[in-house]
């Protein structure tokens, strides 16, 4: 062939690429070869032929794999797969088409929840079935009744659809609760606007009442365990209040007669001789090896079964008998052991004085 002529070819066969290139209408970033999508049956492309996001191409020696939606950055999964290709790329230049759901979707929640719907939706359907989690995972767990509370209680707004943060702290939604309530007076009280300070949150019932607050600093148990927060704070005042058994008890103190606490000196700490129990049951008095006499250690551990064993003056704690017990009541049998004593007197006094931790 002449020069002339191959020229000529050549020229023909640029122009012509020019003129293909120039109407490719999948923009000038998609490079891939055609049969890849395209069969030369016709440029439509069946819908039967995407399975799963790819797209399968019918040949004379059999069925081949061409594009992959798959392969891209946005896999078609869920919803996405069954679409048309137009319905996401409507100028059919790909590139141009973006990967944000909002590109597609219009905001109902007008940016109140980011614009990325994944964090919350599916491709599978629009249903939110994960509220519990998505709470959690912004620092709000949904506990007791806020478990059951609707979007709306909370989320307030007109289309119903905006879920502005509305921040974590109990005051955020409960400051009328906390401004209207008057037994007691919270504001006037002074109480912390941290409503968990005293409600339990994560109570089943409503957790407002009195019987569910967090008393951690003083444990309602026992006989403590009461549901009118004014039979200890009688003032009106809950803050301040004294948390020592004599504070509360000192009219029981003064007024227990058997035995008589004040004339024996008892100590104003009850917890020492009461358990907190309803009725003031007695509890080990483990104290009175040291302070007094040892009776839960030593020789005398095990010997006795109660009080009026030892303090035989009933309501007298100060009074005490050894010689009741000791080689029954026998003067002269105590006297043979105690010749070389000067000043030996048979009397429960003097065994304390020479005895007083029980040895002989």
């Amino acid at each position: 062939m002449k020069l002339p002529n191959i020229l000529a070819v050549a020229a023909l066969v640029c122009f012509f690429h020019g003129f293909v290139a120039s109407q490719n209408p999948h923009g000038e970033k998609l490079t891939i070869d055609c049969a890849s999508c395209h069969s030369p049956e016709g440029w439509a492309i069946a819908s039967s032929a995407w399975n799963a996001g790819e797209l399968v191409i019918p040949t004379k020696t059999g069925n081949e794999k061409g594009f992959s939606h798959n392969e891209t950055n946005f896999p078609l999964t869920g919803q996405h797969a069954n679409l048309d290709c137009r319905e996401c790329h409507d100028n059919l230049v790909f590139e141009e088409a973006e990967a944000s759901c909002i590109s597609c979707h219009t905001d109902m929640h007008q940016m109140t929840v980011g614009n990325d719907c994944t964090r919350c939706h599916s491709t599978e359907n629009w249903l939110v079935d994960n509220i519990d989690e998505l709470h959690f995972e912004n620092g709000f767990p949904l506990l007791g009744q806020h478990a059951t509370a609707s979007c709306n209680e909370c989320h307030t707004s007109e289309s119903a659809v905006r879920f502005d943060r509305i921040g974590n702290d109990c005051i955020n939604c409960h400051l009328e609760d906390f401004q209207a309530t008057t037994s007691p007076d919270h504001q006037a009280a002074g109480y912390s606007t941290n409503c968990m300070d005293c409600h339990d949150v994560a109570a089943e019932g409503w957790f407002w009442t009195s019987g569910t607050a967090n008393h951690n600093f003083f444990p309602l148990t026992g006989g403590h365990e009461i549901q009118d927060c004014n039979a200890c704070h009688s003032n009106g005042t809950f803050s301040g209040t004294p948390t020592d058994c004599f504070a509360c008890h000192e009219e029981d103190y003064l007024a227990t007669t058997s035995p008589n606490h004040q004339a024996n000196g008892f100590p104003t700490d009850c917890s020492v001789c009461h358990a907190i129990e309803p009725g003031w049951p007695a509890q080990d008095f483990a104290q009175h090896d040291d302070l007094y006499f040892p009776i839960f250690s030593g020789k005398h551990k095990g010997e006795w079964n109660d009080c009026i064993e030892c303090h035989t003056v009933a309501g007298d704690f100060k009074q005490f008998s050894c010689i009741d017990c000791h080689e029954h009541n026998n003067p002269s049998k105590l006297a043979d052991k105690h010749d070389d004593v000067g000043g030996y007197q048979y009397n429960s006094q003097a065994c304390y004085q020479c005895h007083p931790k029980g040895e002989e």
